[in-house]
Order: structure tokens, then sequence, then C-alpha cells
């Protein structure tokens, strides 16, 4: 589990292929604290450390995780954005964030607005309906507040901290995104759609 506040950039140095796809990542997160087995959510990708020496650590990728996320579009020299799982006693400054994402949305258009940058996304159809005013998404992996929803589009406010931190900092229009909807939201409908 995670909280969507992003503590570093990594980068893609190396792919490896074969019955799963193998992620070398360049970082400069304290691998010799990373346990081999240990959670680390990358662009929101919940993945499993399966190597690891200073300065680098490698997850695998199994189909299923290409299929719905962004990283079958990987090169070497992806940024990506990390975050280390929660441990108790841990600060939740984002929300809760699980690392199972759910699709992928599109950037469609940044603006400035003051300091910050209005980003807007559209969503896949059947994850739309879960995305709310005020509500909270993960994008590749950073907790987000939804300040607009107009259909299967969403706009939000990137601050020049979040764009400095985070890859938010160099998006384009036009490029996919991990998004991971509010879980709250999903059981809420669930629940609802039930009764």
């Amino acid at each position: 589990m995670f909280t969507g506040i992003i503590t570093h950039i990594g980068e893609v140095s190396a792919i490896e292929r074969g019955p799963d796809i193998r992620f070398i990542i360049a970082s400069g997160l304290d691998t010799a604290e990373v346990p081999l087995g240990a959670s680390i959510a990358c662009n929101g990708v919940c993945l499993t450390v399966v190597d690891r020496d200073f300065g680098w650590f490698a997850v695998e990728a199994s189909k299923e995780t290409l299929d719905r996320t962004t990283l079958c579009a990987w090169t070497e020299g992806t940024p990506v954005n990390l975050e280390r799982s929660l441990r108790l006693g841990d600060e939740l400054g984002g929300h809760l964030v699980f690392g199972h994402v759910d699709g992928v949305a599109e950037v469609i258009e940044i603006t400035p607005v003051g300091g910050s940058l209005r980003f807007d996304f559209e969503a896949p159809p059947e994850f739309a309906r879960f995305i709310a005013v005020k509500g909270s998404v993960a994008l590749d992996g950073v907790s987000l507040t939804v300040n607009e929803v107009a259909g299967r589009r969403f706009a939000i406010n990137i601050i020049p901290h979040t764009q400095q931190c985070t890859t938010f900092g160099s998006m384009t229009p036009g490029r996919a995104i991990n998004l991971e909807v509010d879980m709250l939201a999903r059981y809420v409908a669930r629940l609802t759609e039930a009764a």
C-alpha cells in the first residue's frame, strides 16, 4: 500500500525480455535498505523487487501488468515515479493508493494557470464514473485531487513542487498515463449496484 507521495524519480536503464519482462531501474533510493521481495510503486504500478545493488533495482512485469499499464511502452531512459510501500507509523500524506492500476488515461491538454499547470485527461470509459470532483486519483502513482469532471474528461492542477519532484514536469499532450481510481469509489459503486 502507498500514499501517492513520490520520493524519487528513477530511470529505466535496461530491459530484459523473457517469459516476463524485467526492468532495471536506476534510482537514488538507498537500495541497501530495500529487501528482495519488497514492493515499490513504479509510475503507480506495485512491483516486486527481484534483484538490486547500489544505485539500481530490478522488477518484473507479467502480461497482465503490461496489458493494463503503460509499462509496455517503457524504453531505456524512461523516467519513473518511485514510492516505497507504507510502513506502520508512516505519514499518510496523499490518499490510500494500492498500486493496482485500473487502466490508462491520456493527457489531452496542459494549460498554465498562475504558477501551476492545469492538466486535462481523458479516462477509459469503464472507469470515468469513479472519478468525482474533489475526489482522489493516482496518476503515474501521484496522489492528486480532481478539480473538474465532464463526461470522460477530468482536470487537475499540478503545483510547481509536484512538477519538479515527479514526471509531471516533462509531460506533454498525448501522453498515456497510469490511472488508479479511488478504491472507496469502487466499493461504493459496487454496493449501490448490488442494492
